[in-house]
């Protein structure tokens, strides 16, 4: 399965959705969205999920396709993207891959490390320890057999933290280590990918200016109006950055103040290590943007120019 896409990659707050827009408008192109929370339906603010207006101003694919107490995997995602994928190409369109999910990223253009096969047993045991003792403990054990993981997946990214294990005590080898065995063998599609990226303190105050406009935008109500229906706070959506945070100030284990830095903080964390996942894919071009200089139209324009090239040559 090979077919030429342009993926736009890169940490929270970097200006993604905005570049992507732009670069669908020029190149007739629609967007596949790689992000592991915009998936589901609900999260809105705390996801910058694109707004209705961005929507409409280029063609998403990939959002709001589940609900929120909804199982979904990386594999789930695949099959889906290479579903919207194949559509866009049928109505002969550039696909746009954009987003953050480096997993998610390697899971279309390399496909997965299948693994052995779900041990419901063992599952449901791991599924009662976190229940009963809480994910941290779970992630710490992760830690001991397969620290290269423990990195890579968030301690609140239960169905990942699970699945981790299973594989380390059904093969004894790290999910890690067959992962990187596996990558790059099997490419399935040619792409061209560009990160954007901007110094850490430029990024740092865009991503604590974003929470503050999230908030003003009513994510607090957000996070009030899915708790109301009924989903429960250990849910993967509730206990994601942006989400949790204000779960724990709803519940009144910490004061809004707190909340609002440790949403802060937890977002910068994600950022960095987006960042350490991203650069480890020695096929990603970057491009610093800088918002100081507006640069943005520079991006733009040497992205449509390096794919013009890839394409000709």
């Amino acid at each position: 399965m090979k077919s030429q896409l342009l993926c736009i990659l890169g940490p929270t707050a970097v200006g993604k959705t905005e570049i992507a827009i732009d670069l669908a408008q020029r190149l007739n192109a629609e967007i596949v969205s790689v992000d592991s929370r915009q998936i589901y339906q609900q999260m809105d603010i705390g996801t910058a999920k694109p707004t209705y207006q961005e929507q409409q101003a280029a063609p998403h694919h990939l959002i709001d396709c589940v609900e929120i107490s909804q199982s979904f995997t990386v594999a789930d995602y695949k099959t889906l993207a290479d579903t919207a994928i194949l559509d866009i190409q049928k109505r002969n369109k550039q696909v746009i891959l954009a987003g953050g999910a480096g997993l998610y990223f390697r899971a279309i253009v390399d496909g997965l490390f299948e693994g052995p096969g779900a041990d419901v047993k063992l599952r449901n045991k791991l599924q009662l320890e976190a229940e009963e003792f809480g994910v941290e403990k779970l992630h710490n054990r992760l830690r001991k057999c397969d620290p290269i993981s423990a990195d890579r997946i968030h301690p609140n990214n239960l169905i990942r933290v699970i699945r981790a294990l299973e594989v380390y005590e059904l093969t004894g080898i790290p999910i890690s280590e067959h992962q990187q065995q596996w990558q790059y063998k099997a490419q399935r599609y040619s792409f061209t990918a560009f990160g954007i990226t901007m110094s850490r303190p430029l990024l740092n105050d865009r991503i604590n200016q974003r929470v503050d406009v999230m908030l003003g935008n009513g994510l607090v109500k957000e996070v009030e109006s899915i708790l109301a229906t009924g989903h429960s706070r250990n849910s993967f959506a509730l206990q994601s950055f942006g989400y949790k945070e204000l779960v724990a100030y709803l519940d009144r284990q910490c004061t809004y103040v707190e909340a609002v830095e440790q949403l802060k903080q937890n977002t910068r964390k994600f950022a960095k290590r987006q960042m350490t996942w991203f650069k480890t894919d020695k096929r990603i071009e970057w491009l610093e943007r800088n918002t100081t200089t507006n640069n943005l139209e520079t991006i733009v324009e040497k992205i449509i120019d390096s794919t013009q090239n890839s394409t000709n040559t």
